[in-house]
């Protein structure tokens, strides 16, 4: 009985969340402002935005990166392509990426959150010191951008898009601080998307929950400890750009994952199952 009441369940919200209306023609023109561009699904949600001939500033840690990726928007036919290297670590620079940004494109269309940090080289994953690194490049920076970006897209009508993985609505073993890094984007946007809605804001969230991010970075920490597949680049931006596009107020890809999110408070026990399955646990108890 349970099983079939989850499966009802399941089926009446993806068709809430998975709205299929998407024009592409709705991206031509469109004025993307989209954090950690320089590889994995940032990378390639950069290529899609350029095929759509949407005007990008990008910005991500590393400039040579950078540069190869905005070359490669060009020949995908990008009408206007900037960027900015920029380390999310420092408190001071999500104000120079957003400034950049509105002096480059004339204001705000989309604000697309993918940024990462993993815990740094040289800390302890489970310190003082690492934590706080990681709450700056992981929560705070977020926080930031969307509040010095939301004036203009209030005015344009535009839309916030937060892609994070799967570590934020249910946090696993062994990922303490990352988790609470990205429970607290989940809360903070989910709040603010009602905040927006009481006070008649005309701006969109759509938050994105992608499993195993295939950044390099965030992979090799918990290689060899868990056995989720990376989540395929391209296909996982194609869908985070669809749900921006079509204002859905949330993706997950791949799609099973929105069931585990739903585990999470109801059925503890099946829950913990799900995540063993999802685990390497000798590995897990050595890391």
């Amino acid at each position: 009985m349970k099983v079939l009441l989850l499966t009802g369940l399941g089926a009446l919200l993806f068709a809430f969340y998975w709205n299929d209306n998407f024009d592409p023609a709705s991206l031509q023109g469109a004025r993307v402002l989209l954090t950690g561009a320089s590889a994995g699904v940032g990378e390639e949600l950069a290529y899609h935005y350029a095929r759509l001939g949407s005007h990008l500033v990008l910005t991500a840690h590393t400039e040579a990166l950078l540069q190869k990726v905005v070359g490669n928007c060009r020949k995908l036919g990008a009408p206007k392509v900037f960027y900015i290297a920029a380390d999310m670590a420092s408190p001071e620079v999500p104000g120079r990426v957003v400034q950049f940004a509105l002096d480059k494109l004339g204001g705000l269309d989309y604000l697309v959150l993918n940024h990462l940090g993993a815990t740094p080289a040289g800390t302890r994953a489970r310190s003082a010191q690492a934590t706080r690194w990681l709450v700056q490049v992981n929560f705070l920076s977020y926080v930031q951008l969307t509040s010095l970006a939301l004036p203009s897209l209030t005015d344009n009508k535009g839309s916030l898009v937060v892609v994070f993985s799967l570590l934020g609505p249910v946090p696993a073993s062994f990922s303490s601080p990352y988790s609470a890094a990205k429970f607290a984007l989940d809360g903070f946007f989910i709040s603010l998307r009602r905040e927006l809605d009481v006070q008649d804001v005309n701006v969109a969230v759509t938050v994105c929950v992608l499993g195993l991010r295939d950044r390099a970075s965030a992979a090799e920490g918990v290689r060899g400890v868990t056995r989720a597949r990376e989540a395929p680049g391209p296909k996982a931006a194609l869908a985070v750009i669809r749900g921006g596009a079509t204002r859905a107020p949330g993706v997950f890809y791949p799609r099973r994952l929105h069931l585990l999110c739903l585990l999470r408070g109801w059925l503890p026990h099946s829950r913990a199952w799900f995540i063993r399955q999802e685990l390497n646990v000798t590995a897990a108890a050595a890391a």
